[in-house]
């Protein structure tokens, strides 16, 4: 079995969903708790030989409690960050960025400002996402930025490419595919998408490489792709309108280019 890595968001006390990262119910759908958190770290030992690959989305400020959990394991994240919203509420400060490079976790590129529809984007918005972001990281971490992930797991030639230019090598996708795929100088992995209503075991086989959860997955993610590509405005609109999307929030690909979440 090939190993895959798993795509974790926040961690955060029940009814206290908002306090970390994007707020509103399609972002919650991916927060854990912090017992559930620890009940899927210790399925993940159980179930893997080597050391697991695990990453989380968006920066949110609980990424000091998920680093603080994994260290105990010998455990290091991936943590990927939407750069225009660092020392923003509910996200993770630069000094914290800090911290956490200091103490060996991985610190990576989710863009800058996190369209929902990255694929759609122009070349130009493309460029600048990717652009602004490792460049603000570069900044506070004194060090070049070569990993990154996708926002809203929407992937394209056009958004690995443009990744690429931007000096990105590693770029990790929402889609549970496990063998990995070389674009030039540019290594895509897949990743198992993990939401709050996902078992520990189910985590744990996925890591450890299991197909059957992430044949499941995949299914799952290509029909979605389909809705998403076919008919973007009722998809999200529909989607919004059942989970309860936050007003606090206006993604990347509803601005002008030359304006940005502050």
């Amino acid at each position: 079995m090939t190993p895959i890595a798993l795509m974790y968001h926040d961690v955060v006390p029940a009814g206290r969903e908002d306090s970390s990262g994007f707020p509103g119910g399609d972002a919650a759908r991916y927060k854990l708790t912090p017992g559930a958190f620890e009940r899927h770290l210790r399925a993940i030992r159980a179930a893997s030989a080597g050391r697991p690959t695990l990453t989380f989305d968006d920066g949110g400020a609980s990424a000091m409690r998920i680093a603080q959990s994994l260290e105990p394991y010998g455990w290091r994240g991936h943590f990927f960050v939407t750069a225009a919203y660092v020392d923003q509420p509910g996200f993770l400060t630069r000094a914290e960025l800090r911290g956490l490079r200091a103490r060996g976790h991985a610190i990576g590129s989710h863009s800058y400002s996190h369209p929902l529809r990255m694929a759609r984007c122009s070349v130009a918005r493309l460029q600048d996402e990717w652009r602004r972001s490792v460049e603000l990281l570069a900044d506070v971490l004194g060090e070049s930025i070569d990993l990154a992930s996708v926002p809203g797991g929407h992937y394209s030639e056009r958004v690995a490419a443009t990744a690429a230019d931007a000096g990105i090598r590693t770029l990790f996708t929402s889609e549970p595919i496990a063998r990995p795929r070389r674009r030039g100088a540019l290594l895509v992995l897949g990743r198992y998408v993990v939401r709050r209503s996902t078992r520990p075991e189910v985590a744990a086989t996925a890591a450890a490489g299991a197909f059957t959860p992430r044949l499941r997955q995949l299914a799952l993610w290509e029909l979605k792709k389909v809705g998403k590509t076919l008919a973007a405005g009722p998809y999200f609109a529909i989607r919004d309108r059942l989970l309860g999307r936050s007003d606090r929030v206006r993604w990347g690909d509803q601005l002008p280019l030359s304006k940005h979440p502050s």
